[in-house]
């Protein structure tokens, strides 16, 4: 992160408990607010968060990691889908600010609130880090519906990915990257690139 920049940790208390918070403003007002969700079993410090995190920083963008209740209770498996929302849903609204774009994003599990919850929180985009389509080996249990209609959403998969990789229909967007696997650690600064390549796209980012 640049020197000029500022970063500020705190916790905010929804319905499931306290959710982690670190956000980081940019030198100068930011354009948008960018707010990212973990893995299911990892953490905001995963390298593709952290990366995206940057770029996105240095190009003008507040964004905000958010830590679900059940990591800070140093729980490793994840809450269910609803507590998930639920509590996603109170951070970003507490996080949000009239006037500035919210694109809700995050990565794996992360990626799946961000898409269900996106409507309802007003996001003007989404971004889908690793969306995991389906459970590995189990493509029939697709979970594509649960990507947003009528919102533009990125989603970045590598193509080694077993929880497979979703179709660009409508809004969404599908960057592809070669090599990589869920965790998408292959060339990060080419994940990072197309992340802000789409956010200066729609002027969420200088």
């Amino acid at each position: 992160m640049r020197s000029d920049t500022t970063s500020d940790d705190y916790s905010v208390e929804t319905p499931r408990g306290p959710a982690g918070i670190r956000i980081s403003d940019p030198a100068g007002p930011p354009v948008a607010l960018l707010v990212l969700g973990h893995g299911a079993g990892g953490g905001v410090d995963a390298p593709d968060l952290t990366r995206v995190h940057d770029v996105a920083v240095a190009a003008g963008v507040r964004v905000a990691l958010v830590t679900q209740p059940y990591r800070m209770a140093g729980r490793r498996a994840p809450a269910p889908a609803g507590h998930l929302d639920e509590a996603w849903t109170a951070v970003v609204n507490e996080l949000s600010v009239p006037g500035l774009p919210l694109i809700c994003g995050g990565r794996s599990s992360g990626a799946r609130v961000a898409c269900r919850t996106a409507g309802a929180l007003g996001a003007v985009g989404v971004l889908a880090l690793a969306f995991p389509l389906h459970p590995p080996g189990r493509p029939e249990r697709s979970r594509a519906e649960e990507l947003p209609t009528g919102i533009p959403t990125l989603v970045v998969n590598g193509d080694r990915d077993p929880f497979g990789v979703p179709d660009a229909v409508g809004d969404v967007r599908v960057v592809v990257r070669p090599g990589a696997t869920h965790d998408l650690r292959k060339d990060l600064a080419g994940t990072a690139e197309a992340v802000l390549g789409w956010l200066r796209e729609h002027h969420w980012a200088r």
